[in-house]
């Protein structure tokens, strides 16, 4: 199945029972298959990919992410919503704040953050990594839902799969950070040298190391999700209805000049 829109997420931002013929499918790309539902919600056409696995099962360092992304642009989608769970590198950014970032700062290690890094040499814009067209939607969403949300912020993305230090910490809040997570990148990148237009909302889930005496847990991540992820599902799902396919930012046209990407966008491949 063809989809327009795609969610990106845990499994507690989507929900079967919202999507009319849900379908599980395999989509193959040349960087692995990605398993996904794909529906539809009142007229839109969605695909819901779980970032970690069914389960959540894979670890943030091992995530294939240019196949998720690939399999996306295969399936025809063209804007993406995703979500992230964050740590807090401000003291008026506590956990349960959802934050609408704006930027990022990459200190992930070993992954492979191109798709061109093979014959071609092309260097992404990223001056408006997340789709401002898109940031805007989701705000004023937010507002008309009276969902309160940071618009703007900064995401400092770490390698994983363990939880920063104390000095680490401080040295990203020193260089501007709001939140520290661990998938955003390549994937943000990745979507980008797509053509795709992009967001993401972040679930505040704790302070990050040497902000609260306690120490940091999988399991307070976990708790805190379940609290925050009926608004951001709701949030999503309203700003999908307001969406159409017309597209008047630059992402569509983030590496080409036109709608066509050879190698990632020119190439349709059955699902």
């Amino acid at each position: 199945m063809q989809a327009d829109f795609a969610i990106i997420g845990g499994t507690g931002v989507y929900d079967a029972e919202l999507l009319e013929s849900p379908e599980v499918e395999t989509v193959r790309t040349p960087y692995g298959d990605v398993e996904l539902v794909s529906g539809v919600y009142k007229g839109k056409r969605i695909a819901f990919l779980p970032r970690h696995g069914r389960g959540h099962s894979v670890a943030p360092h091992r995530i294939a992410y240019r196949a998720n992304m690939y399999a996306l642009k295969q399936l025809g989608v063209t804007q993406v919503l995703a979500t992230s769970a964050v740590g807090s590198l401000q003291l008026d950014c506590p956990p349960g704040a959802l934050v609408i970032v704006d930027d990022f700062l990459d200190f992930t290690k070993s992954r492979v953050g191109t798709f061109f890094d093979d014959d071609r040499v092309v260097h992404v814009d990223v001056t408006d990594p997340y789709c401002h067209r898109l940031r805007g939607v989701l705000a004023q969403t937010a507002h008309d839902l009276n969902i309160d949300v940071r618009a703007g912020g900064t995401y400092v993305c770490t390698e994983g799969p363990r939880f920063e230090s104390k000095a680490e910490i401080r040295f990203f809040q020193s260089n501007g950070g709001t939140v520290v997570g661990m998938t955003n990148v390549p994937e943000v990148v990745l979507a980008k040298e797509a053509e795709l237009c992009y967001a993401t909302v972040c679930i505040v889930t704790n302070y990050a190391a040497g902000l609260s005496a306690l120490p940091l847990t999988h399991e307070e991540v976990i708790e805190q999700m379940a609290v925050s992820i009926g608004d951001v599902r709701r949030l999503f799902f309203e700003a999908l209805l307001r969406l159409d396919n017309s597209r008047d930012c630059r992402c569509p046209t983030a590496v080409s000049g036109n709608s066509q990407l050879t190698g990632v966008a020119g190439e349709e491949a059955d699902a």
